[in-house]
């Protein structure tokens, strides 16, 4: 059995976008026979998830551990990739997501979700705005999803992590709201009635149009605090990564 690993991220047109993923690929520290490739969903040429899967291949892989980097399993595609790499046998929702060519066994891993890592990366983003932490909440914004079973799993993570961040923070409360369906502006006037100071921190991978530009507009007129900072960059993503690795490789090895 020769073990690979297949890190698989969204991607993006913006070439800073796919090198902060790639930055932070570097500083992991893998065994030295454990080959690692880095793909994208789309928009990455020669990046795709199909090109991960053939170098690995090529370099004698058997067994395939897939890192899927996102940031919560209510995504759907979550979903359509671990049915492309035949993963689960159908998807939960239809997707255009064709089968991939893959010989090697396929072991998927998990996103983001709730990890004390990501609560901790969060906080440091967002510490320099916390003025008076005994009346101040912070704000989790999620894309979200409208599609039933997806948008409950959204819920339940990133209301875990919220409970997560506060625990790190100290602060009064932590809370949640979500682009689709959008809760975002409820959720800040909510906290506000309540007398508290909002921070707002988006739970992106990294900066686009979603945090530079929809967030903003949606609580447009409302006194809040927004660094706009996103997961990446930051050191424990590399530490995220490599935790996600060895465990599927003890399970691997059971």
């Amino acid at each position: 059995m020769l073990p690979g690993v297949l890190l698989i991220s969204h991607g993006s047109r913006d070439q800073t976008w796919v090198s902060m993923v790639d930055e932070a690929v570097s500083h992991v520290t893998l065994r030295e026979d454990l080959p690692m490739a880095v793909s994208f969903l789309e928009l990455v040429d020669g990046r795709l998830i199909q090109d991960g899967i053939d170098e690995l291949e090529h370099a004698g892989v058997t067994d395939i551990i897939v890192i899927p980097l996102f940031v919560s399993s209510g995504s759907t595609h979550i979903d359509e990739i671990e049915y492309a790499l035949g993963a689960k046998p159908v998807p939960e929702r239809e997707t255009d997501l064709e089968p991939f060519r893959v010989t090697a066994r396929v072991h998927y891993g998990y996103p983001v979700d709730d990890d004390p890592d990501i609560a901790q990366m969060l906080w440091d983003k967002v510490r320099e705005l916390s003025k008076h932490p005994e009346r101040e909440t912070l704000l989790l914004v999620g894309h979200g999803s409208r599609h039933e079973g997806f948008r409950q799993r959204w819920e339940q993570g990133i209301s875990s992590l919220a409970a997560r961040v506060r625990e790190v923070s100290g602060l009064a409360a932590a809370d949640y709201g979500l682009l689709n369906p959008d809760t975002v502006r409820s959720r800040v006037q909510y906290w506000q009635e309540q007398g508290h100071d909002v921070l707002v921190a988006p739970l992106f991978l990294s900066e686009g149009y979603f945090t530079k530009v929809v967030i903003p507009q949606r609580l447009e007129g409302l006194d809040y605090a927004y660094s706009g900072q996103t997961l990446l960059p930051h050191p424990l993503l590399p530490r995220w990564i490599q935790r996600q690795v060895e465990a599927a490789l003890e399970q691997l090895m059971e």
